[in-house]
This record gives C-alpha cells, structure tokens and sequence, in this order.
C-alpha cells in the first residue's frame, strides 16, 4: 500500500491559538472593552465621590446637632469644651472629604473622561474608528495565508479519501481470491482498481504535500504580517494600561488623607484640646458657682411698709396659664419686697414635662420613614437631656418628703413635683381692715370694713383670690383683710 491512513485523522481538533483563522477577534474586542473600561472607572470614581459628599453632610449634621446638646446640656467647664471639640474635628474633616469628593469629580472623573473621548472616535455607521482598523489589518494580514491553509485542508480531504477507496478496493480483491465461483475476468477488474486506487493515491498525496509546503512558506510573513497588526494594539492597550495606572495613583491621593498635614493637624489639636480637660478646675468652679462658694443674701430683719404693696409689676403678678411656675425671691438687706403674686423665673411647658419623662436612644438606629436628619434634629436635642445647664429650682424648702421635687418617688416618675396643687380651698368670710386700690385689673378695690369672701388660701407670695358681694373676683394682700368671727 503506497498511503497509510487512519479514520481518527479526519477528525478536526479544535485549536484556541490566536494564530488559527478567525482568532483575532479577542485582541479587537480588547479596544472595545478599554472604552468599556473607561466607563466603568468614571462610574467607580462617581460613586466614591457620592459616598464622600454624603458622609460629609452626616458629619456635619452630627456636629450641628450634638454641639447644640452638649452646650445646653449639663456637661460644663473644660470637660465640655474637650466634649465640643470632637464636633469641630468633625466639621473639620467634612470639609476635607468635601474636598475629597471635588478632586475626584473635578480632576480624575474629567480626566478619563477628556482621554476617553481623545482615545476613542465614534464612526456614523457604529462602533470605533480603531477597532475598524484593527479589524481590516488582521483580516488582510490573514487573508493569504487563510486562502492556502483552505487548499491544505481540501487536498488533505481528497488524499484521505483516496486512502480509504485503495483500502476497500485491496480487501474486495483479497476475498475474490477465495471465491472459486469468481470468473477471471471479475477479478482482472478488481485487480485494475486496486491499481488505480493507489495511483489516486500517490496524485493527491503529492497535491497534499505540495500545498501544505506552500503553507509553510508562506507562514512566516503570515506571522510577520499578524504581530505587525498585534504590536499597533498592543501599543494603544499599553497607552491605556499606563493611563489607568496614573489616574488611580492620583485618585489614592486624593482618598489618602493620612498624609494631608490639615488632616494631622484636625487630631494633633483634638488631642490637645482632650488633654485640657481638668477634672480639679471643672470642679473648683462649680463650687464657686453652683456650690458652697457663691454668695447669699442671708435673711435680716424687715420693717413692713404698706407702700410697697403698691410697687409691684404686671410682670411679677402675671400668672402662669400654660404650664408650672418656678419661683424665686432675692432680698437686699435694706429693703423688703412686696410679696409677688407670680414670680416666673422658669416656666415649664406640659410638653417639656413629657419630653424630660421620655427616654431617648440617641445611638439607636432611624428608619427610613422619608424624614430628613434636619427634621428630626428638634426631638433629639429635646430628649437627649433631662435639663440645661441654665434651669432654675424652687428656692422654697421644706423637710416633707411629698414636697422635695428630688425624692425617689419623683425620680421613677410615679409624681410630678412640678404640678400645681389643685386641691379646693373653703370659702371664708373676711372683712378689710385698711384701705386697698386695685393696681391691675385682676386685683380687687376695697376700703376698710368692707366685707368680701375668700374663695383660696394665701399664696406663697402672700397672696389671696376673693369675691366681692358684686361678683367681681380678683387678687388681694392676705395681710389686708381679717376672718369674720
């Protein structure tokens, strides 16, 4: 047999090499997957520029709002000014991300965008002006040599098929041997075939190997011609490659705040401003002025004058209608004070007794319930503290544990010690003993003898609330008048 041939040679091994027909296609893609790239970047460094701008409004809210709890809060002295100074560093680094988020947006996202745009040139009909060019140069480049690899595959075709036909030809001639029933003349034609299978044979060998040599010689400028094309998108890839890699360097700078002096100099002054806190100097000055150190107006010895009832104000007399009156009362040494009817240092809303009762985590997660940090900013400096530093206290005292606003049962909130004693007082028949012009339209007129009837008890300003036998009720000195025995 002058051919050897074997069925599993007919069968196409697949290749992925980028050197078979057709495989270019991966390095073209790459140009469309650079503009691609590109996009994704900006889209990155976008979102990054977002996360900075709304961290930096968050800092700033949180500053504004616990500033204003700290400073109406209890907390004083150096404590309270290490305390603030955590929400400067806050202000303080919201601007520094705010200018965090301009630097990517303003100078890395325009930067791609401006090389993108320069890089790549859109075509009317679609797609990119170098991804076209890199498409023809392959193409041609490859067009020779995919032509002869063609004429290779079609002789080897017809070689392996007259192979196959010589094969089946010498095994019919060897089984007519052994037929006795076989003419001669049958066999004479067996016998021609079999040497026209061969000559077959040796015809399309010698076509296969003459245009598989051809092949070969021309595969070096097949392949000269190929990594020609390659290098020119290598070298666009490399352009971008270099490009993405200086883009990121500068956009790790403008995220790496650890080495912004500013941003060293925002906790060097932090710390600086904690370690100023001294617990000795806090408390020397709320000794000398929340303690044993402040100054007191001790109680002396006062004439009573009969002018002085006339001296008061509307001011001092006017009563509290929407919540509770705290009162208290300074004395001079040589002059005494008419009793004031309402003397309003501090007047406690019912909404304020409901917020100081209410508890408040202000480390507890919001819901989303589409409210912004500014409306919810009132209820939270509201109950985040149970008084200000500035609240006043009843100057009155009194050894009964139902009167000290401070008891234990007052602090689990079984009692308000700020509510108004409501319990009915009897009325009591009394007669003037002096002469009493009314100031205020609130106030009762009377002259001495006149009797009248008190409908409340004398206030703690010495005050009391009667009727006249007109009807008319109003306010009166407790000291005018004298009980009808």
């Amino acid at each position: 047999m002058s051919g050897s041939y074997d069925d599993s040679v007919g069968v196409e091994v697949s290749s992925d090499s980028f050197w078979e027909v057709g495989n270019y296609k991966r390095t073209v893609k790459r140009i469309d997957d650079g503009h691609r790239l590109c996009n994704d970047l900006m889209n990155c460094i976008h979102e990054r520029a977002r996360i900075e701008k709304v961290y930096a409004q968050q800092l700033t809210e949180w500053a504004k709002r616990w500033k204003q709890l700290v400073e109406k809060g209890p907390q004083y002295g150096t404590v309270e000014r290490a305390w603030c100074a955590f929400m400067s560093e806050a202000e303080k680094v919201s601007e520094l991300h705010l200018e965090v988020k301009g630097s990517l947006m303003n100078e890395d996202f325009e930067k791609i965008k401006n090389w993108q745009k320069e890089a790549f040139h859109k075509q009317m009909m679609g797609g990119f002006k170098e991804t076209k060019e890199a498409e023809d140069g392959f193409r041609k480049a490859q067009k020779p040599w995919a032509k002869k690899l063609k004429e290779v595959e079609a002789a080897k075709k017809a070689y392996h098929a007259a192979c196959k036909e010589e094969k089946l030809a010498i095994s019919r001639e060897t089984n007519s041997k052994a037929d006795p029933a076989l003419n001669p003349e049958q066999l004479k034609k067996l016998q021609d075939k079999v040497e026209r299978s061969k000559q077959d044979v040796l015809k399309t060998k010698e076509k296969y190997e003459k245009s598989l040599k051809e092949l070969d010689n021309a595969t070096p400028q097949y392949m000269e011609n190929m990594e020609q094309v390659f290098e020119q998108c290598q070298q666009f890839e490399e352009k971008r490659l270099r490009f993405f890699r200086e883009v990121l360097l500068e956009v790790q700078k403008h995220l790496d705040l650890s080495n912004a002096a500013s941003y060293k100099n925002i906790y060097r002054e932090l710390e600086q401003n904690i370690k100023t806190a001294d617990a000795v100097e806090d408390l020397r000055w709320f000794r000398a002025n929340q303690g044993p150190g402040m100054s007191m107006n001790w109680p002396q010895f006062e004439e009573w004058s009969a002018d002085l009832n006339r001296t008061l104000s509307r001011r001092e007399k006017k009563k509290a209608s929407d919540g509770v009156t705290l009162t208290g009362i300074n004395q001079t040494g040589d002059q005494v004070s008419q009793p004031n009817k309402h003397s309003s240092s501090l007047s406690v809303q019912s909404n304020t007794v409901q917020s100081v009762q209410s508890s408040y985590n202000p480390f507890e997660d919001e819901e989303d319930t589409g409210s912004t940090v500014s409306e919810k900013e009132d209820n939270k400096i509201k109950n985040v503290s149970s008084y200000e530093k500035n609240q006043s206290y009843p100057t009155d005292w009194s050894d009964e544990e139902s009167n000290n606003p401070f008891s234990s049962t007052d602090a689990n909130g079984d009692t308000n010690p700020f509510d108004e004693d409501t319990s009915p007082a009897m009325e009591v028949r009394v007669r003037a003993l002096y002469d009493y012009e009314g100031q205020e339209q609130d106030e009762l007129s009377f002259k001495a003898g006149d009797e009248l009837t008190k409908m409340e008890n004398e206030d703690e300003q010495g005050w009391c609330k009667g009727r006249l036998d007109n009807g008319q009720v109003g306010l009166y000195p407790a000291n005018y008048v004298e009980p009808i025995q």
